[in-house]
């Protein structure tokens, strides 16, 4: 048994419990609003609503592991699309962090932090890193809540397509399970991070994901394509691997919103959901066009 392994097998049932609780099926509603105002003449960003039906499906559950895929279903045409991805590890001995645009740095964890802690991981629809947190759950009051540290991440799409005043976000989030689902916080400071090395913080931002269990909403569509996809998408996570699974990480050639990696490996997904084949080649031109590894810090 590796190291690893000894340490996953004693996971805490009560945690990995948790962390399961949070698949099903959910109305979600999304909300961001600017708080305090931390840069001279900064003027409040305009407040972020919207919503939709999500699934959140096992992908993978091992003693100190456990991967959740989220998927939207639109409730009128059906139509299925694969978001964002939650990975879950249990002192993990490493974590991908966004060190500057488009590179994310594997580093060590600190022993006394991630001493009895989970990692989360979290990723883009295409299965490109986005952050981890390193936290542990708590159970104060009866009530179950993991807190990550603060963490960077990149700006999230409902930002970078209309702005270009910061380029990164430190972050907590807490995930927190409720009688009817589970919520999402995300305590956000929206930064400018200079190529001198120096920060400058512009506003502080608090953000709350809602998911709201349903029987109401025919997630069909969802599992239908998740069975049809989800062997390629494994082999999709596995080349990500190669880079996020050790030092030094991997940095990203496509522009900020990813879509040239994106649309070519949704297009692919496509066909292996029609019963085509897609040559592992053709997902092998795709990473050895728009990835490399990050610099050697």
């Amino acid at each position: 048994m590796t190291p690893f392994a000894a340490v996953a097998a004693t996971a805490p049932e009560r945690d990995r419990a948790s962390i399961l609780a949070m698949q099903g099926e959910y109305i979600v509603d999304f909300a961001f609003d600017e708080t305090v105002l931390l840069k001279p003449g900064y003027e409040r960003a305009p407040a972020m609503r919207s919503g939709g039906n999500e699934t959140v499906i096992v992908v993978e559950d091992r003693p100190g592991k456990i991967v959740l895929q989220h998927i939207l279903v639109d409730e009128k045409s059906g139509h299925v699309t694969k978001h964002w991805r939650q990975d879950w590890t249990f002192q993990a001995p490493q974590r991908f962090e966004f060190s500057a645009d488009q590179t994310w740095q594997v580093r060590a964890i600190p022993v006394e932090l991630n001493r009895g802690a989970w990692t989360q991981c979290v990723y883009e629809v295409s299965d490109a890193p986005r952050y981890c947190g390193t936290g542990r759950w708590d159970y104060a009051n009866g009530t179950a809540t993991w807190t990550g540290d603060p963490s960077w991440r990149p700006l999230p799409r409902r930002e970078y397509t209309k702005r270009s005043d910061y380029n990164a976000i430190v972050a907590v989030n807490r995930h927190t399970l409720t009688p009817n689902g589970w919520t999402h916080e995300q305590f956000n400071t929206k930064v400018l991070r200079k190529p001198d090395g120096s920060q400058q913080e512009l506003a502080r931002e608090f953000g709350f994901n809602d998911y709201q269990k349903t029987g109401e909403v025919d997630f069909k569509p969802a599992y239908a394509y998740w069975d049809a996809t989800k062997g390629y998408w494994a082999q999709v996570r596995e080349r990500w691997e190669r880079y996020l699974g050790q030092a030094p990480g991997v940095r990203l050639k496509t522009q900020v919103d990813g879509m040239a990696m994106i649309v070519p490996l949704f297009e692919q997904a496509g066909q292996r959901e029609q019963g085509k084949p897609v040559d592992e080649g053709r997902i092998d031109a795709v990473f050895a066009k728009w990835v490399e590894r990050a610099p050697v810090e």
